[in-house]
């Protein structure tokens, strides 16, 4: 939260954190396919072997106060990666976690996540998504616990992006460079995406902030982002004290093509892109998020070569074995 604090120093007071040790990030190019783009590698901002991704910047605020005597309580898909972030974390920090997982369409990325949430938390498995949210609702009243909405995506989380977008106008202006003219991401519960539009908005910058869905539309939408980047602006003027700027709605982009049908489903177009970039020497992606979100920086970049596009890179799969590199999920239905 350093660029966050740096712009109101009120925060170091109003704002509790919990001791996660997360990083700066650094903005690298790279050549992928004769397409030039800007990577943001938000899967170093914790050092290995703590878990980086954006679920960290989010849980830095959201696991503020936590305690042994409370267990975290989350919610996700069978491979989720912001489950696997919540007990990743909460476990560094001493505490235990709770999970409640509902079904999906599984690929390799998704079953090692699931493997290793198992490890570190208490899972218990529903059988629909609706029934995972009675579970919690029957815990939430009978116990005990530190809830963690699912994918951290509330505007106490987003703020989280808020200093991430602070950071990276803060790194571009060291080097000289420009802000890019989009930047393109995976849109799914929506908080990273809300959080860098409040950001963006106070660092000045007309930035477009393409979504790249990858869940169904009745949970990521322009309408759910902008709501939750309100109550994030809102959240963020009352903590600082001072008027915070509105986001420029016409700035917000989502791009639908990408789902595949169905949450995790992998695409013939995502696991192309993976593939891309670990040939050109770049990190890991998988097929739920990243994949899909790479996949449409690449066509952006490549359909407007003068346009400085920014892909931010959501996941960290530096725990993944090297084995995972050349996936075997089938072809779309």
């Amino acid at each position: 939260m350093r660029a966050l604090l740096a712009r109101f120093p009120r925060l170091s007071t109003t704002l509790p954190r919990a001791a996660l040790p997360l990083q700066e990030t650094p903005v690298e190019r790279w050549r992928v396919d004769d397409v030039t783009l800007l990577i943001k590698r938000d899967d170093l901002n914790a050092p290995a072997p703590a878990l980086g991704g954006n679920k960290a910047r989010a849980l830095e605020l959201l696991l503020a106060g936590g305690a042994p005597s409370r267990p975290l309580l989350t919610v996700g898909a069978t491979g989720s990666t912001h489950a696997l972030s919540v007990a990743a974390h909460g476990a560094a920090l001493g505490l235990l976690t709770q999970v409640i997982t509902w079904p999906q369409e599984t690929h390799a990325v998704a079953d090692a996540t699931a493997v290793r949430m198992r490890a570190l938390a208490d899972v218990t498995a529903a059988r629909s998504v609706l029934r995972a949210y009675l579970r919690v609702a029957w815990r939430r009243m009978t116990r005990s616990v530190h809830w963690i909405p699912a994918g951290g995506s509330v505007a106490l989380g987003a703020l989280g992006h808020v200093d991430a977008a602070l950071e990276l106008a803060e790194q571009l202006a060291r080097t000289g460079e420009a802000m890019p003219d989009t930047i393109v991401l995976p849109l799914g519960s929506g908080g990273t995406t809300a959080g860098l539009l409040v950001g963006l908005a106070l660092a000045g910058a007309r930035t477009r902030v393409v979504g790249v869905r990858v869940v169904p539309g009745v949970v990521a939408n322009r309408s759910r982002v902008l709501r939750l980047a309100q109550r994030t602006r809102t959240l963020l003027a009352s903590l600082a004290g001072e008027p915070i700027p509105a986001p420029d709605r016409s700035r917000l982009e989502i791009e639908h093509s990408a789902f595949g049908g169905a949450y995790g489903r992998e695409t013939d177009a995502a696991r192309r892109a993976a593939r891309l970039l670990r040939e050109a020497g770049g990190p890991r992606l998988e097929g739920t998020y990243s994949a899909k979100a790479f996949a449409a920086a690449l066509a952006r970049a490549r359909r407007a070569p003068d346009e400085r596009v920014l892909f931010w890179l959501t996941f960290d799969g530096r725990w993944l074995p090297t084995a995972l590199d050349s996936p075997t999920s089938p072809p779309d239905r």
